[in-house]
């Protein structure tokens, strides 16, 4: 057969992370230019330049004027056309001098650069006669702050909000909307809400602060962070992040000119007289809830405590899981952003500038700067080496207040790399994470609210954690009424009567628990309502991943198997690549919210015959759980230059029903690991292009296929599968853009026993108590699918194994077999081509 080719870019793009702040775009790049700029008679310029934290703005320019960046020895790095406007936006700077069109909004054409780091510039136009140069100006870094008469020369005033929700009675909304002035000069959005002064009294309020790109300064309509903390009587600020809703400036994705406004807003709310102690908190899910993470690692002297709910730990790998294109829910977040960052891109924004805000209008013009972020992100196929700039695992590690963490294993939109960062939280000098299975929305849940509460009661009210008996009393009704579920409501308040009036001992008691909480089969804890946000039971745990787990590994065996021991026999398995399952998904297609309710209806297909591997373990044992981060461990080869694979780890009942656990994805041109990244049963790989190796033709190689986190039981009878496909079909909201391959079939062929041991390493822990002994109903676990078990005849296409007469699972057994002792597994993440281990 005919090998299959596919595209490998070569040409990597060193540019900020995905949705840096390239105002650069439009039009074929121009090769003339470059040098020094003599400046001989020049005049000082007619327009006006803004330098901001890794910008430089431009208004006041003749439109499509060629406006040309210089470095201190005036050296031209990068001229931008204005738009009509006579606006540009400088964010980045080439390795060679170009010249784009700015204002376009498409993206920037591929090239080696990097983002505008902080130093001196000057801006010219060389069009003019005579010349026109800016003065000298310096581009800020995050850590340049400004002087404190920026924050202390600013008030902010709020509105009284009704514990039931609104302004109270004789108070307009609009009270508590104005705008904050940042270091560089941009207005960002704020809504200021006091808790209702009825229950609470008067202030000062323990204060906390929302901060993102969606709509947290909308008068009208709170986020629900800031509405439930509200509830409980914190006076909290919605922040809209710059570029949207009413804010300023140029809108990027997690640019580092968004930390430090969220550190100067911070800063200027500390300083407000309504604020407890002068210290604010944060709050916020997923968006709202990545924000404080990198907020939070600008270290504001006033930040008193952060709890960020299902978050990313690398907004490149969200685009681009295991450097395979997510075509599904980070496309369509990105092109959401995109749309609502546009000028009167929310509706709340439009009523407001249709209402007589003219700052509010002011602020949208410089919008005409932004550049579509989706087909940005879409050209970064290989990792630039200023992604490392914005990934958190790299940035928690500044972190120095208290951290209230929560994530779902399944979320369905950001996925649960979130749990390779618990363990860099190292100064924080309180960390508090719980998981569970489940999906996007559950931090907000009662699941993991009362804990939630409890935290912010402690760290930023420096109160005995207590839930308002009013709020108590309500809750079940508020509850029913957003999750579908009867009878929820708030944990007993844990530190009364013991600690009543003592807030130190309280806290102390807190600090003692273990600071790794992880709940197990949410869902099926409350059995008259199947899916319902309840665990059956939980454990906790001194770190993540748990210091008690132990490498074990199964090898791939003959028919379906996963052995103890490797075969001592070569051979190879194969499957067919499957250009329809990218597209594939088995969520329903009604609206995220709905992942709030217990049901949601699923079409989970059984992997389809010679389209995919399967192979599963004897029976357990003895109950075991699996806590962390694991891997495939594959010998392939394919007929193609590259292989876009996907691994798939379910549990198996004795009855028949298949339930998924986790999934994982590599391009196998991706292969190269990262030995500092890696370690133990975490395997991570570069994505660079430096590092992208094609499939040598007909030559078997050694991969490993990472498996993101998670945690959960496997009970006595079980069997643990793993399946290796084509991309798709095992998600609910991921999609994936595989390769086109052509008409050929293409094959992809896997190795297993004699020289070439394939096999599957998980971290196991034996430890673990309360496990029940009746299984989750199926269909009754948050975030995991089930279906009914179908074995599969993997295709082998070489073999020196005897014949066997054994035939291949067609349902579970119903004997047990005792597993081998569990052994650490030496994993070296530099074997990246060679076997680790040979038998």
């Amino acid at each position: 057969m005919a090998r299959r080719t596919r595209r490998v870019p070569t040409v990597a793009l060193l540019l900020a992370l995905v949705c840096s702040t390239l105002a650069l775009s439009g039009g074929p790049a121009t090769a003339a230019g470059g040098g020094v700029v003599d400046l001989t008679g020049a005049v000082p310029a007619a327009f006006a330049v803004r330098p901001g934290v890794e910008t430089a703005t431009v208004t006041g320019a003749t439109p499509n004027a060629p406006l040309t960046l210089l470095s201190p020895a005036n050296e031209r790095l990068v001229t931008l056309l204005a738009d009509v406007k006579g606006q540009a936006q400088f964010s980045y700077v080439p390795t060679t001098y170009l010249t784009y069109q700015s204002g376009s909004g498409d993206p920037v054409p591929t090239t080696d650069g990097g983002t505008l780091k902080p130093g001196s510039y000057r801006v010219v136009d060389e069009s003019k006669a005579p010349v026109q140069v800016s003065p000298t100006f310096t581009v800020l870094g995050v850590d340049d702050h400004p002087p404190t008469s920026l924050y202390t020369g600013q008030t902010l005033s709020g509105v009284p909000w009704a514990i039931t929700g609104g302004a109270l009675p004789g108070h307009a909304t609009s009270e508590g909307f104005g705008y904050v002035t940042v270091r560089d000069g941009v207005t960002v959005s704020v809504m200021v809400r006091f808790p209702d002064p009825r229950v609470y009294g008067d202030g000062p309020y323990p204060t906390v602060m929302e901060y993102s790109g969606y709509s947290p300064s909308d008068p009208d309509n709170p986020q629900p962070g800031t509405r439930i903390a509200n509830l409980l009587g914190f006076a909290t600020v919605g922040v809209n992040m710059r570029g949207t809703g009413c804010s300023g400036g140029v809108f990027d994705v997690f640019n580092p000119a968004q930390y430090a406004d969220g550190y100067d807003v911070l800063e200027t709310i500390a300083r407000q007289p309504w604020v407890k102690g002068g210290k604010v908190g944060m709050v916020g899910l997923s968006y709202s809830g990545i924000a404080q993470l990198y907020v939070a690692s600008t270290r504001p002297p006033h930040l008193s405590a952060i709890t960020p709910l299902s978050v990313i730990e690398d907004p490149w790998f969200q685009q681009w899981p295991g450097g395979i294109y997510n075509g599904g829910f980070t496309k369509q977040w990105l092109a959401e952003r995109d749309r609502e960052a546009t000028a009167g891109g929310q509706d709340w924004a439009k009523k407001r500038i249709n209402g007589g805000d003219a700052t509010c209008a002011a602020n949208q013009v410089i919008r005409s700067q932004n550049i579509d972020f989706e087909k940005f992100g879409r050209a970064l196929e290989m990792r630039p080496a200023d992604a490392d700039e914005r990934k958190l695992s790299d940035l928690v590690g500044k972190i120095d207040v208290p951290v209230y963490l929560t994530g779902a294993w399944q979320d369905e939109q950001t996925g649960s790399r979130f749990g390779i960062m618990l363990d860099k939280f190292t100064k924080a000098p309180v960390r508090k994470f719980t998981m569970f299975n489940g999906r996007h929305p559950d931090g907000y849940t009662p699941l993991v609210l009362s804990r939630w509460a409890e935290f912010l009661q402690l760290y930023v009210a420096d109160q005995v954690p207590q839930v308002p008996p009013l709020v108590r009393a309500a809750a079940p009704a508020v509850f029913e009424q957003e999750f579908k579920v009867p009878g929820l409501g708030f944990e007993p308040d844990r530190f009364l009567p013991a600690y009543d009036g003592n807030y130190a001992g309280a806290r102390a008691a807190y600090e003692a628990e273990a600071p790794v909480r992880v709940l197990f089969e949410s869902g099926a804890g409350l059995p008259s309502v199947p899916g319902a946000p309840v665990a059956r039971f939980e454990t906790t745990f001194p770190a993540w991943p748990p210091p008690a787990a132990q490498a074990h590994r199964w090898y791939l065996g003959p028919n379906e198997s996963l052995t103890d021991a490797p075969s001592a026999y070569d051979s190879v398995d194969r499957f067919q690549f499957d250009p329809d399952a990218g597209a594939k998904t088995y969520a329903p297609t009604t609206g995220a919210f709905d992942f709030l309710y217990p049901h949601i209806d699923t079409s989970w297909e059984p992997l389809a015959q010679g389209k995919g591997l399967s192979y599963l373990t004897p029976p357990l044992a003895q109950n075991t759980v699996v806590a962390g981060m694991g891997y495939v461990d594959l010998w392939l080869r394919s007929t193609a230059t590259d292989a876009d694979l996907e691994v798939v780890l379910t549990e198996v009942y004795p009855d028949g029903n298949e339930v998924e656990v986790q999934t994982g994805h590599l391009r196998a041109g991706h292969r190269a690991v990262d030995q500092a990244r890696s370690e133990g049963t975490f395997i991570e790989h570069r994505y660079d292009a430096a590092s992208y190796q094609p499939l040598p033709d007909g030559e078997l190689v050694n991969l490993q296929v990472p498996l993101y986190p998670v945690a959960h039981p496997f009970r006595a009878g079980s069997r643990l599968r793993i399946t290796i496909d084509t991309p798709g079909r095992d998600l609910p909201l991921w999609s994936f853009e595989n390769p086109a391959y052509g008409t050929e079939p293409v094959f992809h062929e896997v190795a297993r026993g004699g020289a070439h041991p394939s096999s599957l390493v998980l971290p196991l822990v034996t430890s673990v108590s309360g496990i029940p002994a009746d299984r989750p109903a199926c269909g009754s676990l948050r975030g995991q699918a089930c279906r009914t078990f179908a074995a599969v005849t993997n295709e082998v296409v070489s073999t020196d194994e005897p014949p066997t007469t054994a035939p291949p699972p067609t349902a579970p057994p119903a004997s047990s077999t005792i597993l081998a002792p569990l052994e650490p597994v030496a994993t070296d993440p530099s074997l990246a081509l060679t076997p680790r281990f040979t038998g």
